[in-house]
């Protein structure tokens, strides 16, 4: 964390919590909306960035509100699990 960074957070009562620099199995994107979406656009070509954009974002529309509350409740459970291992090694199930 950048120096001013530190000093803003704990004037502010912060708590600073220490995790590995890049946990993907943790990470919300990677766990599950990542997968669902590359599904869907694997083998796709796309001629510019905003054509990719477009078609994430229509992906995205598409999803009911109870997909996104199916994933919240899956990535709470692997983050218990990893509270209750203490961050020990974990197979993916």
């Amino acid at each position: 964390m950048a120096e001013a960074s530190v000093v803003t957070t704990h004037c502010l009562g912060y708590e600073v919590l220490q995790h590995p620099p890049y946990s993907p199995d943790l990470a919300p994107s990677d766990f599950f909306l990542f997968p669902k979406m590359k599904k869907p656009l694997r083998g796709r070509r796309f001629d510019n960035r905003e054509d990719v954009i477009f078609e994430v974002e229509q992906w995205f529309s598409r999803k009911a509100e109870d997909f996104y509350k199916e994933g919240l409740k899956q990535v709470k459970k692997l983050w218990h699990k990893c509270v209750t291992l203490q961050e020990d090694y974990m197979e993916k199930n």
